[in-house]
């Protein structure tokens, strides 16, 4: 029933309205649904098997969140939720707490026990990932992560890509020391976007720049920006939006001028990223498209597709004012006795 929905542009609740010929369906959509069906051959009595199977399903999808409060896991569930509704699955979630990976089991026990029809994992860290693959449910399975899988069905976003058009950028404008303020290592899309940076170095023959590990705080970035001895580095590179955010408040506080002295990137293009002063320069996810997509490999598989699928979210760059169209002759221009100290971020250097 699903490759009838997917062939004919609708929903797969729409194929079942139609086959029960409900009156509130458009003639063009019913004709479109009924077309589908005769060019794959489908005859009454398979749809009446499918249909019966559907009838004791729950459509229900249980959803293992594991970062909850970070915008890549948060986005993530809103746009599967929204996609799931449009459908007319709901959908019920487990958010796993702060460091604390254990709490996978009792989430798939707990979900499991709700009666879901499938599982979709958003699970950015490597901890948890490890404690997922004990689990056993019989239920068809999603992971949200940007690689392929043989163990289950997987969707993500090409973080590496990402990363590589963010660097790309900064080279194509000139600069040739650019930094990276990287995420949390056991964060999957942090060592992606950081393998990102390093490849598309190396392939312009640029010596990689600057370092530093971090978390995706603002602090993190704040810290960097007003103490980081910066040399002749020219751009950075953040790991996320937020971080980009704190670089240029702590830069500022030194009297260091974004973009005049120095270029910055970040990841994700909060809804805020366009309000920042200046406008972020950023990588656009798509989180949208990766519900809709998560959401199709889940009723897939339910309704018996069990080959492990992997779909990849193409990412895009949007340019603002935070880079701009020179990079700077040489390296920023610091002003002595500018530094602004602010006493209530923390030190993560």
């Amino acid at each position: 029933m699903y490759d009838v929905a997917r062939r004919a542009g609708v929903s797969h609740m729409t194929v079942s309205r139609v086959l029960n010929d409900h009156p509130n369906i458009r003639e063009s959509t019913r004709a479109r649904v009924l077309q589908a069906i005769k060019e794959m051959n489908y005859t009454p009595s398979s749809f009446a098997r499918a249909l019966a199977v559907a009838a004791r399903r729950a459509r229900r999808i249980g959803v293992l969140i594991d970062g909850p409060v970070q915008n890549g896991p948060n986005s993530t569930l809103r746009a599967l939720e929204k996609a799931a509704r449009e459908v007319g699955y709901a959908v019920s979630a487990f958010s796993i707490g702060h460091d604390d990976a254990s709490q996978m089991d009792s989430g798939v026990v707990e979900l499991v026990t709700r009666g879901v029809d499938a599982l979709c994992v958003i699970t950015p860290r490597d901890s948890s990932f490890h404690h997922l693959r004990e689990q056993t449910t019989g239920l068809p399975t999603i992971v949200i992560k940007a690689e392929a899988d043989r163990s289950w069905h997987t969707v993500g976003v090409d973080q590496r890509l990402g990363a590589r058009l963010a660097v790309q950028h900064l080279i194509d404008l000139g600069h040739r020391t650019i930094a990276h303020l990287a995420g949390p290592m056991d964060w999957f899309d942090a060592r992606e976007r950081a393998q990102g940076w390093r490849e598309c170095l190396a392939e312009a023959g640029l010596a990689e720049g600057p370092y530093v590990l971090g978390d995706w705080t603002s602090d993190f970035g704040f810290e960097f920006g007003r103490t980081f001895e910066l040399g002749e580095t020219t751009a950075v590179f953040a790991a996320n939006d937020q971080i980009a955010l704190g670089v240029v408040h702590g830069l500022h506080g030194r009297g260091i001028r974004v973009p005049d002295d120095v270029n910055v990137i970040g990841f994700d293009d909060l809804s805020d990223a366009r309000h920042f002063l200046p406008p972020l320069t950023t990588v656009r996810q798509n989180f949208a498209e990766l519900g809709k997509l998560a959401l199709q490999q889940l009723i897939a598989a339910i309704e018996g597709d069990t080959e492990p699928r992997h779909d990849t979210i193409q990412p895009q760059l949007i340019v603002r004012g935070s880079t701009s169209s020179t990079a700077p002759a040489r390296g920023p221009r610091a002003v002595p006795g500018a530094h602004s100290r602010d006493s209530s971020a923390p030190s993560r250097l």
